[in-house]
């Protein structure tokens, strides 16, 4: 992921602090009732990385199988692969399948096809948007938050066009947004007027957390779920800091009335992903008491140990 990249010269000059909490965030969880126990998803973006094979997955482990090993480990995929291609159902139901296998709690979050949101804009795209929710929904009860990325040419003078596109969408449909652009964020009534109307419309916002780009830390909650994308930077000390404030914040939320967290995990190099994730898990667990199995790590030197 290349989103938010810098070189590591330039970490001292960012402030990684999140900022405070919005009006709009106090008021959704103030309206929002605390749950006995949240639920809480972490997890990659991806499977299949084959520097994974001796790290978490056994060895000479195939490619065909890495989903498999993956669920093992994590209990929810941001998955990416659909952004590049309309998923098929059929291909749908061979992934839920292999996570059915392993585990009974797992969630796919799917990014909507670029061809619904980078190259027709949300513009008469209805029949792929149809297309897209039908095959996803051979996920079952496995789909997670599905979530719409939009690209950083997809300005505020579009709101129209994205406030059309959510209406039509089914109005059970959870999803969360995510904006690129740097005006949704500079611009205090286009920033207002988006998360307005996503509070209204009763759909859900992600959260970016990339070193380069700090406005996408919008700490914007339209819903009592939250939506996280961590881009870390290759185990640098920054990344395990940010993490920590994070799980604070979190914690926070969820005394205040935060149903659930997808927190997933990026970086730039994803080699070493799984010892990120491994280290948010067990803070996660202790700063809400609950018992997220943590990745599992193979001894060998290719492993944790």
């Amino acid at each position: 992921m290349d989103f938010g990249l810098l070189p590591n010269t330039e970490f001292p000059l960012v402030d990684f602090t999140l900022p405070p909490d919005t009006a709009l965030t106090q008021n959704v969880l103030s309206e929002s009732t605390k749950p006995a126990k949240p639920e809480v998803y972490i997890g990659c973006a991806k499977w299949g990385r084959k520097e994974w094979v001796g790290m978490i997955y056994p060895e000479k482990t195939k490619e065909a199988k890495f989903l498999d090993e993956y669920a093992k480990h994590f209990n929810s995929i941001e998955l990416n692969a659909v952004f590049y291609k309309m998923p098929e159902k059929e291909q749908i139901r061979e992934w839920r399948e292999k996570v059915e296998a392993q585990r009974s709690d797992f969630k796919f979050s799917p990014k909507f096809t670029q061809g619904i949101t980078h190259i027709r804009r949300l513009k008469n795209a209805a029949e792929e948007t149809t297309r897209y929710l039908e095959s996803i929904s051979e996920f079952g009860p496995y789909l997670g938050t599905p979530f719409i990325q939009l690209s950083d040419n997809f300005g505020p003078k579009n709101f129209d066009v994205l406030k059309a596109y959510l209406e039509d969408l089914p109005v059970d449909l959870d999803v969360a947004v995510e904006v690129r652009h740097k005006e949704w964020f500079s611009d205090a009534i286009a920033r207002k007027d988006l998360f307005d109307m996503l509070y209204a419309l009763k759909k859900g916002t992600a959260i970016t957390d990339a070193s380069g780009r700090r406005d996408c830390v919008h700490m914007e909650l339209s819903t009592p779920h939250a939506f996280i994308r961590f881009v870390g930077n290759g185990l640098h000390p920054t990344d395990f800091k940010r993490i920590d404030e994070w799980v604070e914040r979190i914690g926070t939320w969820v005394e205040s009335g935060l149903q659930s967290v997808y927190f997933f995990l990026h970086q730039h190099d994803e080699k070493d992903t799984p010892i990120l994730a491994d280290y948010t898990v067990k803070k996660i667990n202790e700063r809400l008491g609950i018992s997220l199995d943590p990745p599992e790590f193979l001894p060998t030197p290719r492993g944790l140990f």
